[in-house]
């Protein structure tokens, strides 16, 4: 099979205008995966299974990312005014001095197809495709035209990530009710203490909905 390299140059040759770099990996295996810019998500997603050569005809899983917003420290040299004595003379001189700045690198999301071919008996192929932020960008174009074994997978990523995905055949929440808010895969996800929708609580469950009746209760007796 082609070098994740070589898949590369393959994709940009015949989806002119695919945004696609290559993602290391640094564990022992290398699987390296190939991040597509979701513009031409479909297009690349059609090339790479019906190319002679890679066939890849067959979606084993697709999972879900979160990646939160990241602090960077930056040192910038900035201008300041300082007071200084000068031959007994004090005055204000400009002064170069260095100061850390922090920069927030926006967090986003992420779906990954894992791909083989049972024609050529090769894989995987591991694809991944990024929406522009985690809260109010969160579309990705849906696989599942290219390979109908992504539909009820997406939904799962839908219903606990919160990546949307365009043109998906039945796009709703698979494990969670339709009034439920949230994504409960998300990494800064905070779990409800009430716990109300648990219809047999027991255990760590059963305390933490005691704790909550009790506090509603003295706040309903404070009023």
């Amino acid at each position: 099979m082609k070098s994740v390299e070589e898949i590369k140059a393959a994709i940009e040759t015949a989806v002119p205008g695919a945004a696609v770099t290559v993602i290391p990996n640094p564990a022992p295996n290398a699987q390296h995966s190939l991040l597509i810019g979701a513009q031409h998500g479909v297009a690349v997603a059609e090339f790479l299974r019906d190319n002679e050569e890679l066939a890849l005809d067959y979606l084993s899983n697709v999972t879900g990312v979160d990646y939160l917003d990241k602090e960077i420290p930056e040192k910038v040299k900035v201008t300041r005014q300082v007071s200084k004595t000068v031959d007994g003379v004090e005055q204000t001189v400009d002064e170069m001095v260095e100061e850390t700045r922090k920069r927030v690198e926006p967090g986003y999301l992420e779906a990954v197809y894992h791909l083989f071919s049972v024609a050529k008996k090769h894989g995987p192929v591991i694809i991944r495709m990024r929406t522009a932020n985690r809260t109010d960008q969160v579309e990705l174009p849906s696989l599942t035209p290219v390979w109908r074994g992504a539909e009820f997978q997406e939904r799962e990523i839908f219903d606990l990530f919160g990546i949307v995905f365009t043109g998906h055949p039945d796009l709703r929440r698979i494990l969670m009710w339709d009034e439920f808010k949230d994504h409960p895969m998300r990494r800064d996800y905070v779990e409800p203490d009430d716990f109300e929708y648990e219809p047999t609580a027991h255990d760590e469950v059963l305390k933490r909905a005691q704790e909550h009746k009790a506090k509603v209760a003295a706040g309903e007796a404070v009023q």
